[in-house]
């Protein structure tokens, strides 16, 4: 991603428009963080707790996006992995607790899951709406879709996860969604940095030949 010449000139985030929706995704992702975070809770849901973290990830991202835009490419890889590791350890933490919880399954309350499963999943739908006209970028935007993108997904995904709990009447279908969230944020980290080398090896590969 972005290792070529041809691919050098994407959009860095350098737009009022742009900055203005941030804004207001963060204010979404931070205050669904603590509604679902704490429903995660009073609920027993591993994937609540799963999606809630991703919320906050967002935040985190929205909020180190809007500090580097305009700044050198060199800035903005360095914030794109830093993201991408806070996502790897995001889905090692998600990964590391449902396989604990394996060993001790309660029954999530499926009611609460759904209910805050599809007031996250507004937020999210919004959110992806206000930013899905930036979707391409260099890693630093595209790091931003990414964690948009997850976080709508999630939501989809306990949706389903509640449905199975009360269809089963067990915990584990919520376990199963929070795996597989998991898996979603080790993949999203591992394309953010893969993309964020490439575009430090364009960098290092320009400053060498103007040398």
């Amino acid at each position: 991603m972005g290792s070529c010449c041809g691919h050098d000139a994407k959009f860095d985030g350098v737009s009022e428009d742009y900055k203005r929706r941030l804004w207001i995704v963060i204010v979404l992702n931070a205050t669904m963080f603590v509604v679902e975070m704490t429903a995660g809770h009073l609920a027993q849901s591993q994937a609540l707790q799963a999606d809630a973290l991703d919320f906050a990830g967002d935040a985190l991202t929205y909020g180190i996006s809007l500090a580097v835009i305009g700044a050198s490419i060199r800035a903005r890889t360095n914030a794109a992995l830093f993201k991408g590791a806070s996502l790897l350890l995001m889905g090692l933490w998600v990964f590391g607790s449902t396989v604990y919880q394996v060993f001790y399954v309660g029954v999530p309350t499926a009611k609460i899951m759904g209910a805050v499963g599809f007031l996250a999943l507004l937020a999210n739908l919004a959110s992806v709406l206000l930013l899905v006209r930036y979707k391409d970028g260099d890693a630093n935007v595209r790091s931003v879709w990414l964690c948009s993108r997850n976080d709508a997904i999630g939501n989809v995904a306990v949706m389903f996860a509640a449905f199975g709990v009360w269809g089963t009447a067990s915990g584990w279908p919520d376990l199963i969604v929070a795996t597989i969230m998991a898996g979603l944020f080790l993949s999203s980290a591992f394309q953010i940095v893969r993309q964020s080398l490439a575009e430090r090896q364009v960098m290092l590969n320009h400053e060498l030949m103007d040398a």
